[in-house]
């Protein structure tokens, strides 16, 4: 579904990624992991189209994409939820929830879709009309991931879900990425829960130094013993 060919880029002339090489199947959960500076979070800026490609490509389901706009990578179905809290404290969890979908021009069918997702994340409709700030961490982070969901998208790039949470609520919100994928919608996700994540992944990516040194099934990853010592301070995170 998605495929990055000899990604390289960064931030103006500084270059973060150099060379960045991997394949994700569609109604997949692939996790990156790999060191700090690494360039995790850029892949996903890269993607998106946040940050300068300096060459390499972007394809999606075969059609190339490098440097399409965010704007225009949300009409080819891809999503964004960003590393930290991303909702308005003080709007109320629907009025968060609408937001995700303010750039379309079918209303009406963003109104369903919020229905749709309610319906998905039952503890958003029973605190609709709650302010963000009200919510747990965990709650939280389902409101983002479910504001994401608002047009449809077939993939979602989340940038390390389980900061600030207890291990119960990283469960929780594993739970819902492992529900979309088996609803079809692929998931690519920078973790630094290591073990937890790749533990509830398809597939896993280890990056280092803006390249991608392994890319693997997920429990042959876990198996691995270089990915702890090469990357992970000598083992694999503890959940």
């Amino acid at each position: 579904m998605l495929e990055l060919k000899d990604l390289h880029g960064g931030y103006g002339k500084i270059t973060i990624l150099n060379g960045v090489n991997f394949v994700i199947p569609k109604a997949s959960i692939t996790t990156v992991i790999g060191p700090n500076g690494a360039g995790k979070s850029t892949v996903f800026k890269a993607i998106f189209g946040l940050l300068n490609i300096h060459s390499g490509q972007v394809l999606l389901d075969g059609q190339d994409v490098t440097r399409a706009s965010p704007a225009q990578m949300i009409g080819h179905g891809v999503t964004y939820v960003p590393q930290g809290r991303n909702v308005i404290p003080q709007l109320s969890v629907w009025h968060n929830l609408e937001l995700g979908g303010i750039t379309s021009p079918d209303q009406a069918r963003v109104r369903a879709r919020m229905e749709e997702v309610m319906d998905q994340f039952p503890m958003l409709r029973q605190r609709r009309n709650q302010k963000a700030i009200e919510l747990s961490g965990g709650q939280q982070k389902q409101l983002e991931i479910a504001r994401a969901l608002l047009l449809d998208p077939r993939l979602i790039l989340i940038d390390e879900p389980s900061i600030g949470l207890s291990p119960n609520l990283v469960q929780e919100v594993f739970a819902t990425l492992i529900r979309l994928r088996d609803q079809g919608v692929t998931v690519l996700m920078v973790e630094q829960n290591a073990k937890a994540a790749l533990a509830m992944s398809d597939y896993g990516l280890v990056l280092e130094l803006g390249q991608t040194r392994m890319h693997d099934r997920a429990e042959t990853l876990l198996a691995d013993p270089r990915v702890g010592h090469l990357f992970l301070g000598g083992h694999i995170e503890e959940g």
